[in-house]
């Protein structure tokens, strides 16, 4: 149970989150996680399978693990997803003072960052983590995010020592100026994730024109 002080605190979180309209907007304006990303390797980072797509006909209710509760907020502090081989530590991010939504410094490839305009991975709601495709030197720590297939899953360990397991039902590519920010974001009724990196084609002028997005839900708390 939560005590006085704690209910003040959450309340707070709660009124500071962003309203997934301004989200959707954000992204709907052309958000990109790397504005700087070389894509200039011999081979692009993988793009997700259309038999890969999550399946619009699931209601939000049948999305849930049936007797897995939410978990109370905490900030998360490492994402793993084992079937690419990511193990990275998670920042906070925001929003910056263009309005989009940050991303971690590219400098560093391994690293992604929690949205705090949104739940905390677990929580009630949809949670987001993004993180670069590529930098300059090569590719970062969601370069493989469009090789997820569904069934997989990934880990989000917290600050309260319980680690988020979700399991991935659909991963698709978006055009940024055709972003459907309601689905994307919009919450389920129940704990879910969405991991997002940038892909697409890309062009020298203009970076990446897509965003590749992972839809997942709670399927295990340890």
């Amino acid at each position: 149970m939560y005590g006085s002080e704690e209910l003040a605190e959450e309340e707070e979180r709660r009124r500071k989150r962003a309203p997934w309209g301004v989200i959707a907007l954000v992204l709907l304006t052309g958000l990109a996680l790397i504005r700087n990303g070389s894509g200039e390797f011999d081979v692009g980072p993988p793009q997700p399978a259309s038999a890969a797509a999550s399946d619009t006909r699931v209601a939000g209710g049948e999305n849930a693990v049936p007797g897995l509760a939410p978990l109370a907020y905490a900030v998360p502090d490492r994402v793993s997803i084992p079937a690419i081989q990511v193990d990275a530590p998670v920042m906070p991010v925001g929003l910056d003072a263009d309005g989009w939504v940050g991303a971690p410094p590219p400098e560093d490839p391994n690293l992604a960052g929690w949205f705090t305009g949104a739940v905390s991975p677990g929580e009630k709601g949809t949670a987001v983590v993004v993180g670069h495709v590529d930098n300059q030197q090569g590719p970062a720590v969601f370069y493989g995010l469009g090789a997820l297939k569904k069934g997989n899953r990934v880990e989000v360990s917290r600050q309260d020592g319980k680690t988020a397991v979700f399991e991935i039902y659909g991963i698709e590519v978006f055009e940024k100026d055709d972003f459907p920010g309601d689905r994307v974001y919009a919450s389920k009724g129940t704990p879910e994730l969405r991991v997002i990196t940038c892909g697409g084609g890309f062009t020298k002028q203009n970076g990446y024109d897509g965003n590749v997005v992972a839809f997942a839900r709670l399927a295990e708390v340890r």
